[in-house]
């Protein structure tokens, strides 16, 4: 009886099969997640006409336009003038400069140090343990915003909090210290404890061991919790709609209200909307590396 004959190149044909079909996908995907951005980039050049048409491709479907952003005041024949639509989407954007950036760092300062309070020592809280003090934090995430709705705007009427920067980060602040916490906890557990107990042998106090030895090492942690923890807050809309009317509101709240007596100016809102995504976009892009260093530190154990 002759022995089957194997031949090699009917494995080396799957593989390259399995990974045009892997590639395929991935880039079907890909389509999908940023047909979105192309949407409302696109839309922001487009007329009234195109929008209704829905004409996709520019220079093919439709000749762009500037109209979307010469209502903002900024396209190129505007935005030497005086606009006060593009004095009042400054206004907007500086605020959701001050309080995303505000309530990041703030978040990232007592995130950190909550974490490394969890990752190095022992608490016990009647029943509560470190992993339980952790779930709890995590917990918070669960609640539904629409909850605190009525709390918060008691307390911010009280407390004479409503419609300032101040108020928006002190919420922004809770809202993403969970994961802050959780993000910084994985990074400082990644980190050799016997770090800490040179560092101690050699003279240093707690605090100068975490400021001078660990808290270098996680830097990679430390700006992917403040990139999330930016985009959260620059995206979040249901407080800042809430506690706000006229002095800080900020640009997810303006985008919603390109509204009109006719209907949602799309492309006013597109011109918008892109405006807003790009600072986000250049963020993610520059810093992609420590995003992805700081999500997966821990990943392998």
């Amino acid at each position: 009886m002759k022995p089957v004959r194997r031949h090699p190149a009917a494995p080396r044909a799957k593989r390259a099969l399995g990974r045009v079909l892997i590639y395929a996908a991935l880039l079907f995907w890909t389509l999908i997640c940023l047909f979105p951005i192309y949407w409302t980039v696109t839309t922001s050049f487009k007329s009234a006409v195109d929008v209704t048409q829905a004409h996709l491709i520019p220079w093919v479907d439709f000749q762009p336009d500037w109209k979307g952003w010469r209502s903002l005041g900024l396209s190129p024949d505007a935005l030497f003038g005086t606009s006060t639509a593009r004095a009042e989407f400054t206004s907007r954007f500086v605020n959701s400069i001050i309080t995303s950036v505000g309530a990041s760092l703030l978040a990232l300062i007592l995130g950190s140090l909550a974490a490394y309070g969890l990752s190095r020592f022992r608490y016990k809280f009647a029943w509560m343990r470190n992993d339980d003090i952790l779930f709890f934090f995590m917990s918070q995430l669960i609640l539904p915003p629409v909850v605190l709705a009525l709390p918060f705007l008691v307390l911010y009427k009280a407390l004479a909090l409503l419609d300032t920067r101040f108020g928006l980060i002190l919420l922004y602040t809770l809202s993403v210290l969970p994961i802050v916490i959780w993000i910084m906890r994985d990074q400082f557990n990644a980190i050799p404890i016997e770090l800490d107990e040179a560092a101690f042998v050699d003279g240093l106090s707690t605090w100068g061991a975490f400021l001078r030895i660990v808290l270098p090492l996680a830097v990679p942690g430390m700006v992917a919790a403040f990139i999330l923890s930016l985009v959260l807050c620059w995206n979040e809309y249901f407080f800042a709609a809430l506690l706000t009317s006229t002095d800080a509101k900020t640009l997810p709240v303006m985008v919603a209200s390109q509204t009109g007596s006719q209907g949602i100016n799309w492309w006013s809102m597109a011109a918008l909307s892109t405006a807003a995504i790009a600072p986000l976009v250049l963020v993610g892009i520059f810093l992609e590396r420590y995003i992805v260093s700081g999500l997966t530190t821990g990943a392998g154990k």
